[in-house]
């Protein structure tokens, strides 16, 4: 009976009530290696149901920006990490190149060629993304692909540079639609083809008529690798991305600012994205 009354008074005198929030999480994806660049590595991605918070409580809400592409001599950007509450979706790594290891992250960057035999970087912490792919030494010393949400970067074989790894379905708005591919790796001098984007926003690496693509904004894409060749760097990744659904009998704010985000609704629940910014969030 006291624990009932002490419940009761704490719903009247201010005590916030609990709403299910189901969530899409994805990170900023990594830039293009430049020169004979791996992909960028995909943003990580997280999604899940259900997850509990208190109406009237402030909740942090972050959108990762894309990790800058690879200049001479300098290493590729890893993303910017995408954050909800307790849920934080890590940066993706960036592309290697030639002499520069790729990183690790969400996903992990693909290979660039010095004409060593170099692997991919891992997808780090695990559970986010996949790694990306390894090189292949040999001449014309092709690249590999930044992985995805999805699957592992490409492996550089034979004159074909690595494909970025494909990223990953979620339906959290109604529609399926793809996120976090990682970036092609590009193609070299010596006539490596550049691999394309993975599916889901990854850029394709540059040709030699055509530059590194850079990652589709607000999916986390992983950028394309830039060639050894004047004029090449790699591209910038995509930015992130956060989604929240839930309950329609409920109004999110953005107290103090800071985000652009929008907000629609469909059978019982508002969906409310957001693609820039960060700032708190709360439920009334």
């Amino acid at each position: 009976m006291t624990g009932i009354l002490l419940s009761l008074l704490g719903s009247t005198f201010g005590g916030g009530a609990s709403l299910n929030v189901d969530y899409l999480v994805v990170a900023g994806g990594g830039g293009g290696g430049y020169p004979a660049g791996g992909g960028g590595g995909a943003g990580g991605y997280r999604t899940n149901a259900a997850l509990s918070v208190t109406s009237g409580t402030a909740y942090t809400v972050t959108v990762g920006a894309g990790g800058a592409g690879g200049v001479n001599p300098a290493a590729a950007g890893t993303g910017g990490d995408s954050v909800f509450s307790t849920i934080t979706s890590t940066g993706g790594g960036g592309g290697g190149s030639s002499g520069v290891p790729p990183t690790s992250g969400g996903s992990g960057g693909g290979a660039g060629n010095d004409g060593t035999s170099i692997s991919g970087a891992a997808a780090s912490p695990s559970g986010q993304g996949n790694a990306g792919g390894n090189n292949n030494s040999g001449n014309p010393y092709p690249c590999g692909g930044g992985g995805g949400a999805g699957a592992v970067g490409g492996t550089g074989s034979g004159s074909q540079s690595g494909a970025g790894g494909a990223g990953s379905a979620s339906s959290i708005t109604g529609t399926s639609v793809t996120r976090a591919g990682g970036g092609g790796g590009a193609s070299t001098a010596q006539g490596a083809v550049a691999g394309a984007g993975g599916a889901g926003g990854g850029g394709d690496g540059q040709t030699s008529s055509v530059a590194a693509q850079q990652g589709t904004a607000n999916t986390g894409g992983g950028g394309g690798g830039g060639r050894n060749a004047p004029g090449g760097v790699g591209a910038t990744g995509g930015s992130g991305i956060v989604i929240l659904k839930y309950p329609d009998t409920y109004t999110i704010s953005n107290p103090g600012g800071g985000l652009t985000y929008s907000t629609s609704t469909a059978g019982g629940y508002k969906i409310t994205t957001f693609t820039n910014g960060t700032g708190n969030v709360q439920w009334n």
